[in-house]
């Protein structure tokens, strides 16, 4: 196996300036990684970073799967942010490359590195135990982008109920106001009703065929039923809300609406979570490192079930660990 291509450090010493880019040259294998991650490690904490040397180290071995396919590394945020990208075949099942055990590794490639599947899980059960992340993503145009960051990963909002309107009932859409009829448009006046004319004065409407002629001026109430004027002394009907209690009774209680905010619809809890719910029943606060030594299993997976948990507002990150939220607290009783 040979090294071809450069590998290129992009250091973002100013946000608002181009970075200033340091080459790295071909060179035999195991040479070219160690330079590669001394050449990291000593750039990220000159900006002030805190990302080890081992884990430095653990990504930039994973540029052999890429065949060293244009390896570029970033190193943004004071050095507490650190990407590292490739044009190689890419990571398909990339949840997979965070096991323990499972590698793509070759014969050839393991004269370099041990091959293990332990290079991707050890950096990410670290970063997170620390309160940081490690997050795989597909590059531009194929191969992979592995970021490691001493921020937490940043989870998706819970779904949020439909906005609740005024005596609890969900929020509808106004419709638009009719338009005014032609007539009235121009300032002419409607026939009155029946019940709107003063007792013993004849209507002007004239004749039923004279009526059935001049159309539009019927006397026909224009709207929706209503909107339309009751006859007087008549009781007008109301919508059970907008009626008035009798004197000395209680108003009619509307019916109970959840509050927005919480989540619109059940949970998906797999076995996994379900195994840290009945942890958490029994414990305040726990991380991936409390369920695997309790209930078997690799850091790395127990920390994608706390995440997915907390990004359906089952669980909230407390510290350096999760606690039941309110809602996470009434699916166990």
């Amino acid at each position: 196996m040979e090294v071809s291509t450069p590998a290129r450090i992009a250091v973002y010493d100013d946000a608002a300036a181009a970075p200033r880019v340091v080459m790295v040259e071909p060179k035999d294998v195991r040479s070219f990684l160690e330079e590669i991650t001394a050449t990291v490690n000593r750039l990220s904490h000159e900006q002030g970073g805190t990302i080890p040397f081992m884990v430095i180290r653990e990504i930039v071995e994973n540029f052999i799967h890429a065949y060293f396919k244009a390896p570029t590394i970033t190193i943004l945020d004071g050095g507490n942010t650190i990407r590292f990208s490739d044009q190689g075949p890419g990571i398909k099942q990339k949840d997979l490359a965070l096991e323990y055990g499972t590698s793509s590794a070759t014969e050839e490639m393991k004269h370099y590195i041990r091959g293990v599947g332990s290079g991707l899980p050890y950096a990410q059960q670290y970063m997170v135990d620390k309160g940081g992340s490690l997050d795989i993503e597909d590059n531009l145009g194929g191969g992979t982008v592995v970021t490691i960051s001493t921020h937490p990963r940043e989870d998706p909002p819970a779904p949020q109920a439909p906005m609740a309107g005024a005596y609890g009932q969900p929020y509808q859409q106004q419709w638009p106001q009719q338009p005014q009829p032609l007539g009235q448009a121009y300032g002419q006046q409607w026939p009155a009703q029946p019940w709107q004319q003063p007792c013993g004065q004849q209507t002007l409407a004239g004749t039923p065929q004279q009526q059935q002629q001049t159309g539009w001026q019927q006397s026909q109430p224009y709207g929706l039923p209503w909107q339309q004027q009751a006859p007087a002394g008549m009781p007008t009907q109301q919508q059970p809300w907008q009626q008035a209690a009798p004197m000395g009774q209680p108003a009619p209680q509307q019916p109970y609406t959840p509050m927005a905010g919480m989540p619109a619809a059940a949970p998906q809890l797999n076995e996994r979570s379900q195994a840290i719910l009945g942890f958490l029943s029994a414990h305040e606060l726990c991380g991936p490192t409390d369920l695997a030594n309790a209930l078997g299993g690799s850091n790395a997976t127990w920390s994608r079930a706390l995440q997915d948990l907390a990004g359906q507002g089952v669980v909230i990150k407390d510290s350096q660990k999760y606690r039941l939220t309110s809602y996470g607290q009434s699916l166990i009783g």
